[in-house]
């Protein structure tokens, strides 16, 4: 009865730990605190994040999905993501 005891609490105890706290992917979180200066239509002078620009009326939702993929797989680097959006929004 004992070890019975043992084996079900870790389980309940990991399973309980992930409903708990639901964390956001780190990547994700970088794209939210990474700010960046674009001098083009509502962001002009002022900072916005790699995330809000990769959500706003510029980045056409297929460009989206597609550097958010290959971001989060490891294929761009930070500064890579940072280029391409901060070009598709001047140029927009």
């Amino acid at each position: 009865v004992t070890v019975k005891s043992s084996d079900k609490d870790p389980v309940t105890a990991a399973g309980q730990e992930g409903d708990d706290v639901p964390k956001e992917e780190p990547w994700k979180t970088t794209l939210k605190t990474t700010m960046v200066h674009v001098e083009a239509g509502e962001f002009r002078g002022h900072e916005v994040s790699l995330w809000d620009l990769l959500h706003s009326r510029y980045i056409p939702e297929e460009n989206r999905k597609e550097l958010l993929e290959v971001y989060e797989a490891g294929e761009l680097t930070l500064e890579q993501v940072k280029s391409v959006v901060t070009t598709i929004v001047t140029r927009a």
